[in-house]
């Protein structure tokens, strides 16, 4: 990534590249609303630089010779070729939007500029306004200046992504609480918390004819044995904020026609998955991301595992082993009317130590299989049609009573979600917990002190207050260009 420079103006496409309604290219820096005036004609001839904050303009975008040619001419002398040639010259027509600075998202002017949505119409855009003195922003550039600027702290920034990358509404309420900054707090109040206690230990260390008193012992004690409990509590939700955020790997597996591609259609509602009475139809897996009482839930439909009767075969039965290996959960399906077969019991040994739910499928036909069987084997057990779509909710409750073990789980409860948080937040807590202990056994009071210091660093690298370049260009590359 380009080392900072926060004297450069930036610019990019912010919105996917493709066909759509509308495609945003957006600036920001201390040069935008200069550049903006370069390549804006507006209805009513005004210039960009201006135009009032929060406000949005009609016109075009247009080549910057247009500009210098008719800028240096008499304005009658314009206004005979200037129709003409304006529409000669016009990239494109444009609703052109100005935040300055500092009530932007960046804290610098920006400029965002509405472009009809297409390939060749905001790459045309793009291009001019970096040909006129703007560069190209590094993925996640306009999120990190907003960090520099002191606009958001890195896990308010870290949220962004978070929402961007939401495959639920349990996960976007996750990501919108960390933006409002409401973790963030909490972080504040620990370190406060923290920093009281250190300022009266500190002051003993400097000054040790004055001791601390029993009273103010006893009070830090209590404050931080506090501090941990709660640290313990929020790394408990953690645990649910991370399959809120990141979901579960659910496999769906059986011998050849059992109808697992017919289930996946159903909990997708949506024909995903082709499906016949020819055993072996799928080939490959087929993966796909579904809600399930608001869990991200990643679910692959597996080719049948069966003995390979050809290469493509061997590598399908391959490959569905090796997603069995690595999900969360496996969905055993077996047949209703059918009698357990040898590989459903050699499967069945194979699975013994993996977390699996039974489905017996086709309940709505003759039942033969042995269920007293089955239900020796597996502590859940449930019966559906996934051609009539019955009971696959009770399918999709004990998938969420998995996860939660039945315990019923908010989003908002979950404030901390985020893999490199929880890493913080765990040795904060550690640090902590160690200070009780130098407590109880009437240690040195250095010892307590250099425990908190740094479990106050680990709680300041949550907010980003004393990450390094490195961990800054980790956490922002994971964004896209435009944001």
């Amino acid at each position: 990534m380009i080392k900072d420079n926060l004297a450069d103006t930036i610019a990019a496409i912010s919105t996917p590249m493709g066909e759509g309604g509308i495609g945003i290219v957006r600036l920001s820096g201390s040069d935008s609303l200069n550049i903006a005036d370069k390549v804006f004609k507006s209805n009513d001839g005004k210039k960009p630089s201006g135009f009032k904050t929060y406000t949005t303009h009609y016109g075009w975008i247009v080549n910057g010779s247009w500009f210098m040619v008719h800028g240096s001419q008499k304005k009658t002398d314009r206004q005979s070729t200037m129709n003409h040639e304006l529409s000669t010259n016009i990239i494109d027509e444009v609703i052109l939007t100005v935040m300055r600075s500092p009530k932007s998202y960046t804290k610098e002017d920006i400029v965002e500029i509405n472009c009809h949505g297409g390939i060749v119409a905001t790459r045309a855009v793009l291009d001019l306004v970096l040909e006129n003195g703007a560069r190209l922003a590094e993925p996640g550039e306009f999120t990190k200046r907003a960090f520099l600027n002191g606009r958001i702290d890195l896990a308010q920034a870290e949220a962004v992504l978070d929402i961007i990358r939401a495959k639920t509404d349990s996960a976007l309420k996750i990501g919108t609480e960390q933006l409002k900054g409401t973790l963030s707090k909490q972080i504040n109040n620990f370190r406060k918390s923290l920093l009281d206690a250190l300022t009266v230990l500190e002051a003993n260390i400097d000054f040790p004819e004055e001791e601390i008193g029993a009273a103010d012992l006893q009070k830090i004690h209590g404050n931080l044995v506090e501090v941990n409990n709660r640290l313990l509590g929020l790394l408990d939700e953690a645990k649910h904020g991370r399959i809120f955020r990141e979901g579960i790997h659910v496999v769906i597996c059986g011998r050849p026609n059992v109808g697992k591609s017919s289930l996946l259609n159903a909990l997708l509602k949506q024909e995903r998955s082709i499906v016949t009475p020819i055993a072996g139809t799928t080939r490959d897996v087929i993966e796909e991301i579904i809600d399930i009482k608001g869990i991200p839930v990643r679910i692959v439909d597996t080719a049948g595992i069966i003995e390979p009767r050809d290469l493509v075969e061997k590598k399908a039965v391959e490959r569905s082993k090796k997603y069995i290996r690595l999900a969360d959960l496996v969905i055993f399906m077996f047949d209703a009317s059918k009698r357990l077969s040898k590989e459903d019991k050699a499967l069945m040994r194979k699975l013994a130590l993996k977390k699996a739910i039974a489905v017996i499928n086709k309940i709505d036909l003759s039942q033969h299989i042995q269920k007293a069987l089955l239900s020796k084997h597996f502590a859940s057990l449930i019966e559906i049609s996934a051609k009539k779509m019955k009971n696959i909710s009770a399918l999709e409750e004990e998938i969420a009573n998995f996860v939660f073990k039945g315990k019923v789980q908010s989003p908002e409860a979950a404030l901390i979600a985020n893999r490199r948080h929880i890493e913080r937040v765990w040795q904060a807590q550690k640090l902590i917990e160690e200070a009780v202990n130098s407590l109880d056994n009437r240690l040195s009071v250095e010892f307590v002190v250099q425990d908190l210091k740094d479990a106050v660093a680990n709680l300041d690298s949550v907010l980003g207050k004393n990450s390094n370049e490195d961990l800054l260009d980790k956490i922002f590359s994971d964004f896209c260009i435009g944001k």
